[in-house]
């Protein structure tokens, strides 16, 4: 009977996952490591290179301003990347979206490297570097939904939290590439030094699109296109039944978004910029690489345990630590003292960071219905980012007047609004989902 075949294979599925879990998983991994190299390296040069490279400034501030400023632009357009991959996501499915979003990404990047520069064509260049950072803006806004619902989709029910923070390790493991690139090519005493990490994006683009093509598509996208469930404007839909949840997910990201970029970014310049420098740029480049190196273990860690424990809990505990460590982090960076620097990086990232981002994957997946989940997930995700990537020029423009404790209450802030989404988002996975979980196992 065919009324009975399919609680088999759910129970199967459940609990063993698709036979393509694993390979989705890295698969989609790989492809989101590619992506964040691209989009962190942009962020990386903005902070050493571009402030001369391709704005013509006489005060140095204003040049990183303007650098920051660009790169902002780029996370602007991420609501719209969002939009498109998160509806052909929803309507076509979810494969061709994280290969088309890649392939776009990987090109931008690449022409990056080859731009001419504010001395050799003026007011061009600046107008080009804008225009490609609105491409990988909506490239980078359609990859992540995509990569995380496909790995979601593919995975056992109760190790969802572990297989979604695989690609949400990319994060990392992208900082970590772009950043020991940048580290080896800031010995090179010509342009190379900033266009070489751009360039050598396109051996990183022709590997995630050969094992992307590999990768099967979502079952459970595959089970509603066949059952007819696809709606027919998931974007409609999602905005009509889901908003209060969108708006939930843009608070929750901007605690895990706003505070790695203060981070990544901002301390960068920090620490590296000014008449008396606090550090030698490769103290904090090495301080960010040993931080993204641990992160590869504790974004997976910290999946794993939200598997075992629910998604709400783990989020709440990472948005107090980083409301706590706001003022400690620069107090013990203005001691100057490298090996303090390190230990910053690796509490804010590898610790606190990390917890974020290695729940979201699951915990935004399923707080929306399979048929708009690409949309709901993306949208949220992607508008977060449109503002949490200004963080950098906020934080530069406020540390004028206030210095680094205006900082403090940035990063504060964002932590905050992080602890408000948490308290005001269901648990997905709390005692009764993870009960009912094993009644489906069970065959019950």
């Amino acid at each position: 009977m065919t009324t009975t075949s399919p609680a088999p294979d759910l129970a199967r599925r459940a609990e063993h996952g698709s036979p393509d879990k694993l390979r989705t998983a890295i698969g989609s991994a790989v492809g989101t490591t590619i992506e964040n190299y691209d989009f962190l390296a942009y962020g990386t040069a903005a902070a050493l290179y571009f402030n001369t490279v391709f704005f013509h400034a006489e005060d140095p501030v204003v040049g990183v301003l303007l650098g920051f400023a660009t790169f902002g632009i780029g996370f602007a357009m991420r609501p719209l990347g969002g939009v498109i991959g998160g509806y052909l996501g929803d309507k076509i499915g979810r494969k061709p979206v994280l290969v088309g979003a890649l392939l776009l990404m990987g090109i931008s990047t690449v022409l990056i490297g080859v731009l001419p520069t504010y001395q050799q064509v003026g007011l061009l260049a600046p107008i080009l570097l804008t225009l490609i950072r609105v491409i990988q803006g909506i490239a980078f806004g359609a990859e992540w939904g995509g990569a995380i619902l496909m790995t979601f989709e593919h995975a056992p029910w109760k190790k969802r939290g572990r297989y979604t923070a695989i690609p949400q390790a990319g994060v990392p493991l992208g900082l970590l590439l772009a950043n020991l690139v940048f580290l080896w090519s800031s010995t090179l005493d010509s342009e190379l030094a900033w266009r070489l990490p751009f360039l050598l994006s396109s051996v990183l683009i022709v590997a995630g699109l050969i094992i992307r093509y590999k990768v099967s598509e979502s079952p459970e996208f595959t089970d509603t296109k066949t059952a007819g469930l696809v709606v027919k404007n998931p974007i409609k839909e999602v905005f009509k039944r889901d908003w209060r949840t969108i708006l939930r997910v843009i608070s929750l990201r901007l605690a895990e978004s706003g505070g790695f970029y203060v981070i990544v970014t901002y301390m960068l310049s920090y620490l590296t910029t000014g008449d008396q420098p606090i550090a030698e740029r490769s103290t904090a480049l090495s301080g960010l690489i040993i931080a993204a190196a641990i992160g590869l273990v504790t974004t997976i860690l910290f999946g794993r345990l939200t598997d075992r424990i629910g998604r709400r809990p783990v989020y709440i505990a990472g948005s107090v630590l980083l409301m706590a460590f706001a003022f400690p982090m620069f107090l013990l960076v203005n001691t100057g003292l490298p090996y303090l620097i390190v230990f910053v990086y690796i509490v804010a990232m590898s610790i606190i960071h990390d917890s974020l981002a290695g729940t979201q994957g699951a915990w935004f997946s399923e707080l929306f219905s399979t048929n708009t989940r690409s949309s709901g997930a993306s949208i949220g995700y992607q508008f977060s980012a449109a503002i949490s990537g200004f963080i950098p020029l906020i934080a530069t423009a406020v540390a004028v007047p206030l210095g680094w404790q205006g900082v403090a209450w940035v990063y504060l802030g964002c932590g905050l609004l992080g602890f408000i989404g948490a308290l005001l988002t269901r648990e997905t996975w709390g005692p009764a989902e993870r009960a009912a979980a094993d009644r489906v196992i069970a065959g019950e």
